[in-house]
């Protein structure tokens, strides 16, 4: 045998040889591990995205309607009960890679109701987009209301401070 054949063999206790097997290296799961397993993203976070990025826009007075506020209002007011403040008005259905939301809003008085739903909706779908890496294929938007510039607000302060 050949020296370099010699060596790749192994002693046997029998005084036997047998071949060493040799093992190309080889990366265990195959492809980007970026792309090993599943994510899924429950509806929560996305409403609560939508519903921030909602907010930031000019002319949003608020989201809901007046009775979801009003209890809205009750809720924040218990301890531990303002979790959905963040997601009032905010409603959406989450596929694998596609995302619908529906929005109730009320606008302030003297806006164009027009350019704040297309103004929410920009901000909404690129918000959603870039945080979720999902597809929104629509934003629906309700104005439930007009907020009055001597209406008071329907949710009362905190008496602390």
């Amino acid at each position: 045998m050949s020296e370099t054949t010699e060596q790749s063999r192994t002693q046997l206790p029998d005084g036997g040889t047998e071949p060493v097997s040799t093992r190309k290296a080889t990366r265990r799961g195959g492809g980007d591990p970026g792309s090993r397993g599943r994510t899924t993203i429950a509806d929560g976070v996305v409403e609560k995205i939508a519903g921030l990025a909602a907010r930031d826009v000019v002319g949003v007075h608020a989201m809901g309607s007046g009775m979801s506020r009003t209890f809205g209002a009750v809720r924040d007011r218990v301890p531990g009960g303002s979790t959905k403040a963040v997601t009032r008005g905010v409603k959406a259905e989450v596929g694998e890679v596609q995302t619908a939301l529906d929005l109730e809003i009320v606008v302030d008085y003297g806006v164009s109701i027009t350019e704040v739903s297309q103004d929410v909706r920009e901000n909404v779908i690129a918000a959603v987009e870039r945080m979720t890496g999902l597809e929104v294929v629509e934003v629906n938007i309700a104005v439930s209301d007009v907020k009055l510039p001597e209406e008071e607000d329907e949710e009362p302060e905190s008496r602390l401070q």
